[in-house]
């Protein structure tokens, strides 16, 4: 068992490997730098996106030698309003503990998020969590461009009614909210998924067809799940375990050996832990009060 995989490894932060946290911090720090260029400002640095697609956050630098200040997060602050992309940091809170205190002395809402990686062995086979059918988008398929399409309303759904509640929107509200991916999107999504840095799986049912969705990222042999989504109306059937699972088994698969994701909270989080995901730590999401809103 790699130390990656937590094998036998305890579940709070004082017994995790320096190396674990110091992984991801590294990917953190890569995951951007593909389609971003970088500031710096005092301890942290911020990814400025170059092309079309969701803007990127501010962190602490790899590099720092320095602990980030209350001035260090103003200036981020007026240039992401100058590039008019949201007030956004991130970060995980054993590596820069003191930066959560200094976020809301400056107005910042912080959320704490249970930071949380595979444990191998407990990792379960997909359909014993779920009966839907869990396939991957493959860009090579036409179909590539309506799969991304559906994943992506699943997602805007899923998190407009954030937790695991049963709730309105279902698969004729999904219909209404798929939008077309631009030129410039859909070949960036393309590329990264061909070279193996993304994918994105989807579950569906015969009933209703795509009802949850969730990406993997990858870099090197790391790999973050994130945006696992599920219709509310499908919620509490096993879907975003399920989803974790596959995913999980396809970081492995394709060479990662430390595979993490970050749980909303800890109702969600208790729904990775079926999909044999343990806590390690916390990562912490800054945003201006009004984004939250």
């Amino acid at each position: 068992m790699s130390s990656g995989g937590l094998g036998g490894v305890g579940h709070g932060a004082d017994s995790v490997p320096r190396t674990v946290f110091d992984r991801l911090e590294q990917f953190y720090d890569a995951v951007p730098r593909d389609a971003s260029r970088t500031e710096h400002f005092g301890g942290l640095v911020l990814f400025v996106r170059d092309g079309p697609g969701m803007p990127f956050y501010a962190r602490p630098r790899l590099d720092w030698d320095t602990e980030p200040t209350a001035t260090d997060i103003g200036a981020v602050r007026t240039r992401q309003r100058e590039l008019g992309v949201p007030e956004a940091f991130e970060w995980v809170h054993e590596r820069c503990p003191v930066l959560r205190d200094i976020a809301r002395s400056v107005g910042l809402s912080v959320l704490e998020a249970p930071l949380m990686v595979l444990d191998h062995s407990l990792l379960p086979d997909p359909s014993a969590l779920s009966t839907a059918q869990i396939r991957f988008a493959d860009p090579a398929e036409p179909g590539f461009s309506t799969d991304l399409g559906e994943s992506r309303a699943i997602a805007s759904l899923g998190f407009a009614a954030g937790g695991t509640d049963i709730g309105a929107g279902g698969s004729a509200e999904r219909d209404a909210t798929v939008r077309a991916l631009s030129a410039g999107e859909l070949a960036d999504e393309r590329e990264c998924a061909a070279r193996g840095g993304r994918v994105t799986a989807i579950a569906q049912t015969v009933a209703n067809g795509p009802v949850a969705t969730g990406t993997l990222l990858r870099v090197g042999d790391v790999a973050e799940i994130a945006g696992i989504a599920t219709l509310p109306t499908a919620r509490r059937r096993g879907l975003g375990a399920a989803i974790a699972a596959a995913l999980a088994r396809r970081g492995l698969a394709v060479g990662a050996d430390l595979v993490f994701l970050t749980a909303g909270g800890d109702d969600i989080a208790r729904v990775y832990r079926r999909a044999g995901f343990r806590r390690i730590g916390t990562g912490c999401i800054a945003e201006a009060d009004a984004q939250r809103s």
